[in-house]
């Protein structure tokens, strides 16, 4: 017959023996010691042991891996109720501050780009109405300055006509004057000539009044045709 003999110690060791080889605890109990090397879940004090154990089962049952001890679920609910203590008397509100003091900088930042984006669309009104203002003024300095440069060249232009006009007039007076004289010495030419071709002709001297006459309404009728 064979036993199972497990030795605890830095690593478990299990071995089987003979009967006759080993001891044959037969229907006795073995000693506490005895099962302490023996079992792989010994019993923690000789009272336990010597209460709960049997021949036929000297070792304490093993753990089930299903069931929760109370120590596990009692540490458990005591780091639950701590960590909710923490959430809600210190994380949770220095979150809250946080988010408040974050969601306050952004608004901060919206409005100051609020009133920034206001004072900007002001001063551009300002400065187009300014530059309405400088273009209605020059466009009223440019109609002036044409309009007194219009008068001043009408009033120019009259003042040259009226000396053009002046000269015009002092020189077909000086050309009338010219021409007359001119005339007047053209018909006592004509008139001599004349009177001395009549007198060739005729052995007689002509009456001088009468050949001027002749001679000045021939004239006449020429310049006049």
């Amino acid at each position: 017959m064979l036993t199972a003999v497990v030795t605890r110690g830095a690593a478990i060791e299990v071995r089987f023996v003979a009967a006759e080889d080993g001891e044959d605890h037969g229907g006795e109990l073995m000693s506490y010691e005895e099962s302490k090397d023996f079992c792989e879940f010994p019993y923690e004090t000789l009272e336990e042991y010597e209460a709960n154990a049997e021949p036929a089962h000297p070792c304490q049952a093993g753990p089930s891996p299903l069931a929760v001890e109370a120590k596990e679920l009692a540490w458990g609910a005591g780091a639950f109720i701590v960590l909710a203590v923490l959430m809600r008397w210190w994380l949770f509100p220095a979150v809250k501050k946080g988010m408040d003091a974050r969601y306050a900088h952004i608004r901060e930042g919206h409005e100051r780009a609020d009133t920034a984006r206001a004072a900007a669309r002001a001063e551009v009104s300002e400065y187009e109405s300014a530059l309405a203002n400088v273009k209605a003024e020059a466009n009223e300095r440019v109609d002036a300055a044409r309009h007194t440069l219009e008068t001043e060249r009408t009033a120019r232009l009259a003042e040259v006509n009226a000396a053009i006009a002046e000269k015009r007039d002092a020189a077909i007076a000086e050309t009338d004057a010219a021409r007359q004289a001119v005339q007047a010495d053209v018909a006592a030419a004509a008139a001599d000539v004349t009177a001395r071709t009549i007198e060739l002709a005729t052995g007689r001297a002509p009456d001088p009044t009468a050949v001027r006459g002749a001679v000045d309404q021939l004239m006449s009728t020429g310049v006049s045709s």
